[in-house]
């Protein structure tokens, strides 16, 4: 019975904790481009120029 006097006002404390994040996510634009990450998948990524060799030196070694 005592522990319930430890795990109610816990338990609102970590409630408290997230509505304080939920809250804090909707006002820092957190949730507005739901969709940018689900569609980047389905695109290329950008190509990689290829590394330039130093034509100087013997290529044969």
């Amino acid at each position: 019975m005592n522990i319930l006097f430890v795990l109610i006002p816990l338990g609102l404390v970590l409630l408290g904790i997230a509505v304080w994040g939920f809250i804090w996510a909707v006002n820092n634009d957190q949730f507005e481009d739901l969709d940018q990450a689900a569609h980047s998948i389905l695109f290329d990524d950008d190509p990689i120029a290829p590394e330039t060799r130093d034509r100087s030196g013997d290529e044969s070694a």
